[in-house]
């Protein structure tokens, strides 16, 4: 007999599993964006933070050296962005979609050359990276009934990933520095008149941001295993989904952790749709019936939904949304 208990509990922990790495992108190009910049190229920079760190991290058998090396290659890649957008001035939508295929290329460039000489690691026989990336209990917590098992179970990424959006957070709504971004997204006339270096903290923020993002596509390495095909990029959309998830949250990384369980809920049906269905038969028993194509396209049909449902608001009222002011708009200074 199906325990319907245990399988809702798996579901809703699979939920949380399976797409922190979203949260890891939203923060990131919340950070980017709050700086005025609008940044298309998520799926390529994740990619590029993911198969960096997952091959350094195993090589030197260190989930710690990994993580960083994520952080600086999608860094990297910030900076990339940056320099185009802010120094030379390049369209942000085109230098965004260029970094995606970029990234993405450099993505199977490095990991086909690697697999092709017989040198890809075996997450299994990276013992510090392999056992660092199991379930963690937290004392107490971990015991309540239900919520426990579903909340706080999860390996370290899950938790510094909640950590990384607070902190956040707080970041941009509680400090001098986070206030003065806010002011470049909004107005960077006025910020600049103020003395705000204007290109420095893009800079500086558009690489920060661009570091969490690798955080998130290194996560997605290991979460499958470190299995790389050389046909499926690791990412899988999930830097598009992040793109429309920071419309969702209203560009408030708190709201974004609320984001990535909805988005999560239909991301995961494609893997636990059967397993609901035979626990539930007389709610749920319908999910069977559905084809798995629909459950494979439902988290980009609700990122269309999102985008559509933001534009018709904003229409209705002839008002913008909480994107900020300057997004999108390169800064000349000598217009001000």
């Amino acid at each position: 007999m199906i325990d319907s208990g245990a399988v809702l509990v798996a579901f809703l922990h699979t939920i949380i599993v399976y797409n922190i790495p979203l949260l890891y992108a939203t923060v990131g190009e919340i950070i980017v964006e709050k700086s005025g910049s609008l940044n298309l190229g998520v799926e390529g920079t994740m990619a590029v933070g993911a198969i960096c760190g997952y091959l350094v991290g195993c090589y030197t058998n260190s989930m710690f050296v990994g993580i960083i090396t994520a952080m600086l290659a999608s860094a990297l890649c910030g900076l990339l962005f940056a320099w185009l957008t802010v120094s030379m001035q390049a369209n942000q939508n085109v230098t965004g979609l260029t970094l995606t295929t970029f990234g993405i290329g450099l993505y199977f460039f490095i990991g086909v050359a690697v697999r092709s000489a017989q040198m890809w690691p075996e997450m299994r026989s990276a013992k510090n990276i392999y056992n660092g990336f199991r379930n963690i209990e937290l004392p107490l917590l971990s015991k309540i009934p239900f919520i426990g098992k579903i909340l706080f179970n999860h390996n370290i990424l899950v938790y510094l990933g909640i950590i990384t959006a607070v902190a956040v957070w707080f970041y941009l709504m509680k400090t001098k520095s986070g206030l003065r971004l806010r002011a470049i997204g909004e107005n960077p006339s006025a910020a600049d008149s103020l003395g705000i270096n204007i290109g420095r903290m893009k800079y500086i923020h558009i690489m920060f941001g661009s570091a969490i993002m690798g955080i998130g596509g290194y996560y997605m390495g290991l979460n499958l295993s470190g299995s790389f095909e050389g046909s499926t990029c690791w990412i899988n959309g999930y830097g598009w989904i992040a793109v429309a998830l920071v419309i969702f949250s209203g560009w408030s990384p708190l709201w974004a952790i609320l984001g990535t369980f909805v988005f999560g809920f239909f991301n995961t049906l494609q893997t636990s749709n059967t397993s609901l269905a035979e626990a539930f038969p007389g709610i749920l028993g319908w999910l069977n019936s559905i084809p798995p194509q629909l459950f494979q396209a439902l988290p980009f049909i609700i990122t269309a939904i999102v985008l559509i449902g933001d534009s018709v608001r904003n229409t209705k009222r002839n008002e913008k949304s909480n994107c900020p002011t300057a997004i999108g708009i390169n800064y000349f200074r000598e217009d001000r």
